[in-house]
């Protein structure tokens, strides 16, 4: 009787992932990953900056979940399949072991994600799983017997028995084209996870300071995020703009990433403590310059550029600051205001929300209820997280979920 034929369609994380699963849970079958570039895991080799964050320390998947903006609910039950820590030991059991940085994300402890492309290349090439690189899928249907028949870009047409289509985000709706008549609805696709470009900033000289805690919001909503902020050449980066630009994907798309970012440089302070901040500093500093008296752990670059916008000269002490450029600075502080005219991608942790409909698979094996045989797994479907190792936790979780009912 002839093996059970798998083909993944998709040589990234989620797609080795569920061929080696596919591989390791039904050894008889014949496994073949086929991607369209020239090499594989491309994403993983220049996540994280070349070191791939490959989890996050995040194991209560009651929390895990909700950095997901979409697919919160739906994830929960494939986290008791494979979660951060079944990641974490399927890793050290191929001998690559994860280190954890202060703020949560995991990487291999040799900092290099040639160390993760190995283990998972290695892994694949010791299961017997056929690697076809440069070979696109230009369309699938079904097979007038059984199974699935695929036609290359180059090529003959062939026909398998299982697909797992793994293909990651596509910018553009029409991208979805190829797949089988009837399948699952498609969410429109937008850019998540990238940077905001501010043009016209003041603050464009300062690139490179970086404030450890920042509130940023989209002004005319109620959608806000805080944390890390990175000033750039072109505008505004880090951790709380990567997270607002995840969770209002959609609103910033609608508007066409031009709306007005508000920043509050010291959200743990209100007016009022700040206030009171610079009365104690006019009482005990009198005679010290207000540049020279960052508030609050600003960056002092920061400070200085913040007292400017509010009118301070550098000269300006304590003792006289007019109550008008105080109220300035706690505006600046606490209500700065920026107008954002386009978005840059975060090359290193790109990803796309909208994707494959969930309604239609099935939530404990990612098969395609609509299409028997058909499974899905990665960023190709309507799931995606915050920046953190988010995104590779939904690829490993999806890409052992399908692999390992792939073959049922």
């Amino acid at each position: 009787m002839p093996s059970l034929t798998i083909a993944v369609i998709g040589g990234g994380a989620a797609g080795f992932f569920g061929a080696i699963t596919a591989a390791e849970t039904f050894p008889d079958a014949t496994v073949t990953i086929y991607e369209k570039n020239r090499t594989v895991l491309n994403k993983v080799r220049i996540s994280g900056g070349g070191r791939c964050n490959v989890t996050h320390a995040c194991f209560d998947n009651r929390q895990l979940v909700k950095h997901y903006p979409r697919g919160e609910r739906w994830l929960r039950p494939l986290l008791t399949q494979f979660d951060a820590a079944a990641t974490v030991n399927w890793f050290e059991t191929k001998g690559v072991r994860l280190k954890t940085e202060p703020d949560g994300r995991m990487f291999p402890a040799t900092n290099s994600s040639e160390t993760i492309i190995d283990c998972l290349s290695q892994t694949a090439s010791r299961l017997g799983i056929r690697i076809r690189t440069s070979t696109g899928i230009a369309t699938m249907s079904r097979h007038e017997l059984s199974g699935w028949q695929l036609q290359p870009l180059d090529g003959e047409a062939f026909v398998v028995d299982r697909v797992l289509i793994a293909t990651g985000g596509y910018p553009q709706l029409p991208s979805y084209g190829w797949l089988p008549e009837q399948t699952e609805p498609t969410i429109a696709p937008v850019p998540s996870l990238f940077t905001f470009n501010v043009p016209d900033s003041p603050l464009l000289p300062l690139a490179g300071v970086s404030v450890p805690d920042a509130k940023v919001q989209m002004m005319g909503t109620k959608l806000e995020q805080r944390g890390p902020l990175l000033l750039t050449h072109w505008g505004f980066s880090g951790p709380a703009v990567l997270k607002l630009s995840a969770w209002a994907a959609r609103e910033l798309a609608t508007v066409g990433y031009t709306f007005t970012l508000r920043i509050h440089w010291v959200p743990d302070q209100t007016d009022t403590q700040l206030r009171d901040d610079m009365n104690r500093c006019r009482q005990q500093h009198p005679k010290k310059q207000v540049v020279n008296q960052s508030l609050s752990g600003l960056p002092a670059r920061l400070w200085k550029a913040l007292t400017e916008e509010a009118g301070i000269a550098d000269t300006q002490r304590w003792a006289d600051l007019p109550a008008k450029n105080q109220n300035r600075l706690i505006e600046k502080l606490t209500n700065s205001q920026f107008q954002v005219t386009g978005k840059s991608t975060f090359k290193e942790e790109f990803v796309t929300c909208g994707g494959i409909a969930l309604g239609n698979l099935d939530p404990l094996t990612l098969e395609s209820r609509v299409q028997p045989g058909l499974f899905f797994a990665g960023e190709v479907l309507d799931v995606d997280g915050v920046t953190g190792g988010f995104n590779f936790q939904s690829a490993w979780t999806t890409g052992y979920t399908a692999g390992k009912h792939i073959g049922l």
